[in-house]
């Protein structure tokens, strides 16, 4: 008789073969209840740092800071898993700098092709962000803005690194007082 192939939601446990006994890739586990507190805290630290981020644009127009979607991105990780990898200040920082100026420069450099410089800013923000070990998953969003985002976006040129790096930061801060307001030594895990 011929061995039965793992289903495809199975993958061979690796002390035996297929035939003999599988591990499902995922497992169907309830996810682990969150204080009320913890989740209260969450809420309060994303606000107090997208408020801030609101507040710096608006009390210095002349610094032509911006407020983007990635930000929102950022919050989540940074305030609903500050412990998280993707949410240590190395991460946060290093993967919207290097995603903004890879944006910029798809934009500028490539033909203007939409679709070219739109995919060629995310995957190439990924690969960077990835062999610099500073992997941030907003970061990929913080490029496709740089291509996609409006003429104000676009007639800032390699500056547009700046208001993303001062949210990035602002974010930060936000995240260790507000976190360590909860715990104490929560935010960050590890500074490299």
């Amino acid at each position: 008789m011929a061995e039965k192939p793992p289903l495809p939601d199975e993958v061979p446990d690796a002390e035996h073969p297929a035939h003999v006994r599988t591990k499902p890739l995922l497992r169907h586990t309830r996810t682990q209840r969150i204080q009320p507190l913890r989740i209260l805290v969450a809420w309060m630290g994303a606000f107090a740092g997208i408020a801030a981020l609101v507040l710096l644009v608006a009390l210095f127009p002349s610094m032509q800071l911006l407020v983007i979607g990635s930000f929102g991105a950022s919050a989540v990780l940074l305030f609903a898993a500050p412990r998280a990898p993707f949410s240590q200040p190395r991460n946060l920082i290093g993967g919207h700098l290097i995603s903004a100026l890879v944006g910029v420069a798809c934009y500028r450099y490539l033909p203007d092709v939409l679709f070219l410089q739109e995919a060629s800013a995310v995957a190439t923000a990924i690969a960077l962000m990835m062999a610099t070990g500073t992997i941030h998953p907003p970061g990929g969003a913080t490029a496709l803005i740089a291509v996609i985002g409006p003429e104000a976006v676009h007639g800032m040129g390699w500056a547009y690194a700046f208001p993303v790096l001062v949210g990035a930061l602002v974010l930060m801060l936000v995240a260790i007082v507000s976190n360590n307001l909860y715990e104490r030594g929560s935010y960050p895990d590890r500074w490299d």
